[in-house]
């Protein structure tokens, strides 16, 4: 499984920030290098939030789907608030547990 931070570039700030994550679980890209393939899908989801969808880029992390992963299996497509807020939840599970 590999998960996308999807980013903008903020001249104004001249900074990145954060748009939302996306989650991929296939395999398979169609032929293209996982960058390519999570910044074309970062580039449709996005494009709508800004002006420039030059500006948007994608980092990609690998995940290995375990207990704590299965949350991300559920949604595609999460805002920054959305996945801040499952991090959290899943910290807190790590935490009770030991």
């Amino acid at each position: 499984m590999t998960i996308y931070e999807v980013f903008y570039k903020n001249y104004g700030r001249e900074r990145a920030e954060i748009m939302g994550v996306l989650i991929e679980r296939r395999k398979d890209t169609r032929g293209m290098t996982q960058v390519a393939s999570g910044l074309r899908w970062a580039r449709m989801a996005f494009a709508h939030l800004v002006k420039d969808k030059q500006s948007i880029f994608a980092v990609p992390r690998e995940l290995d789907l375990g207990t704590d992963a299965t949350a991300f299996a559920e949604k595609a497509i999460f805002s920054k608030d959305e996945f801040a807020r499952m991090i959290k939840s899943v910290e807190q599970e790590r935490e009770k547990a030991a």
